[in-house]
């Protein structure tokens, strides 16, 4: 007689069900402002994956320094350049906060990070930006 062992018990926790998850890079920049004389801005990206109002897993970080003036033009390279860091490259958009860019339109946005990029439109991508917030302010904190 074959013998066969349970796969289910219910005192062991399943997993439960989870809606497919989508990959999304926040990123964000700290140091725009002038201090003694001199910028120094720190992008960070991080490359995670998400549910519907959270992140589940964070992937990767990737982080770049600009000593340059915060223009459009300067602030678009060196999230690239934070981006380009990535230990993979991502799957999912690059998202960002409007103000992150001066208001300029996704269109010319593009053209330093792709077509993969958008303006934040959900709960989880705005917890991505958030936890880009706090890793570009860290790492500008550790090269003050």
């Amino acid at each position: 007689m074959t013998s066969y062992t349970r796969l289910w018990a219910p005192w062991v926790r399943q997993p439960r069900w989870r809606p497919g998850e989508a990959s999304v890079v926040g990123v964000d920049i700290s140091g725009r402002h002038e201090e003694s004389g001199e910028y120094l801005m720190v992008a960070a990206a991080v490359y995670a994956s998400v549910g519907t109002t959270r992140l589940r897993n964070v992937e990767g970080m990737g982080f770049a320094v600009s000593r340059n003036a915060p223009t459009f033009e300067n602030a678009a390279s060196v999230i690239a350049d934070a981006v380009a860091e990535l230990p993979e490259p991502p799957d999912g958009p690059v998202v960002a906060e409007r103000g992150e860019f001066y208001e300029e339109p996704e269109v010319k946005v593009e053209q330093f990070l792709g077509p993969d990029f958008k303006y934040i439109e959900s709960i989880a991508e705005r917890k991505t930006v958030q936890a880009a917030h706090h890793a570009a302010y860290a790492a500008r904190k550790l090269f003050i």
